[in-house]
């Protein structure tokens, strides 16, 4: 099971627990209600027990079905789409259904349908603010929103981190070839079709910058399996795959330079009017100086010292020691290795 598919599978856990929790609140809420001075009061044989189980298992089908659509297929199809567009299409959906079944209901004088049809508003909401959700938690990253909501960096915290730096090759001359709108074009076809090797590998896209990507591992996870490393020729291999797509879209294919480092930063969430959480430290500066000296050195990755003694490449790549450099900023001199697969 891929990275991206166990990611899925989280957030239809998520919704199921929610929307079962769901379920009993509006059995709590209407035995509330019918327990006031102007209802007529439960009907024979109701008890709170049997609303919240029936409520509950409404919820976790209801889950497993308008969910699933969610997670597997609404957010999949439209991933390009306006936010705002896909917030119309789930909620115009879910609520022609609802009309259409409470028609249906009152036509054939079967059940309450008014009752049905407020339950239905009501979960037209909760299935809305549902897809509003994973919007966000898309917009922010996976895992980033929950951070946000939990103040888990509230306060700034120290941590180990591997960065990579990705910079698209000759870009400058791509752009001016295809132009400004073409040019956009390819970045959000190439940014969209490195995700998964990315996510395949654990990493986190921390930030696009123009036409440069930085994704971010915590230390065990980018160490295990060489991982850091194995997602920038994972990157490469997938472009290549799709080569025919960028060659008759864009008469090229892409390719990326990295650099790549690790160390300590300092995360925590800044702003206030555009919250978001930022890593802060030379780590981050140092990366990107040693991104830059790929081209100096006509290699397509060049990785610390640091990093490469951290990890075990012998069986799997080739490493070539560049000696000490002086980075651009820097004081001290750094080792550098050209790293290539076997």
């Amino acid at each position: 099971m891929n990275r991206q598919t166990q990611q899925k599978l989280k957030q239809l856990l998520i919704i199921i627990l929610a929307w079962i929790m769901t379920g009993g609140v509006i059995a709590i809420f209407e035995d509330l209600v019918l327990h006031t001075r102007n209802s007529l009061g439960p009907v024979p044989g109701y008890t709170l027990i049997s609303s919240i189980v029936l409520n509950a298992v409404i919820g976790l089908f209801g889950a497993l079905l308008g969910g699933s659509l969610l997670v597997f297929f609404v957010n999949v199809k439209y991933n390009d789409k306006p936010y705002g567009y896909t917030l119309l299409i789930v909620a115009g959906s879910f609520l022609g259904v609802i009309l259409i079944v409470n028609e249906v209901l009152s036509l054939y004088e079967l059940g309450d349908s008014k009752r049905f049809l407020k339950n239905g508003l009501v979960w037209a909401i909760v299935v809305s603010i549902t897809q509003l959700l994973l919007q966000i938690n898309s917009k922010f990253g996976q895992g980033i929103f929950w951070d946000i909501i939990s103040g888990k960096y509230n306060t700034p915290k120290e941590e180990s981190r591997i960065f990579m730096f990705l910079d698209l090759n000759s870009s400058t001359s791509i752009a001016e070839s295809l132009g400004d709108k073409k040019y956009h074009e390819l970045l959000k076809d190439i940014f969209i079709d490195i995700t998964n090797p990315i996510l395949e590998n654990r990493g986190e896209i921390y930030q696009y910058v123009g036409d440069e990507v930085v994704v971010a591992w915590r230390y065990d996870e980018g160490l295990r399996n060489n991982k850091c490393i194995n997602c920038f020729f994972d990157i490469k291999a997938h472009l290549s795959f799709l080569r025919n797509k960028y060659i008759g879209k864009y008469g090229l294919i892409p390719a990326f330079k990295a650099g790549i480092h690790c160390g300590k930063i300092i995360a925590g969430e800044v702003g206030i009017i555009k919250r978001d959480i930022t890593y802060s430290g030379d780590v981050l500066n140092t990366t990107s100086r040693i991104q830059n000296m790929c081209k100096e050195f006509n290699q397509e990755m060049l990785v610390s010292i640091a990093l490469i003694e951290e990890l075990q490449l012998t069986d799997h790549y080739t490493t070539q020691m560049l000696g000490s450099i002086k980075l651009r900023g820097k004081e001290k001199e750094m080792q550098l290795v050209a790293v290539q697969p076997v």
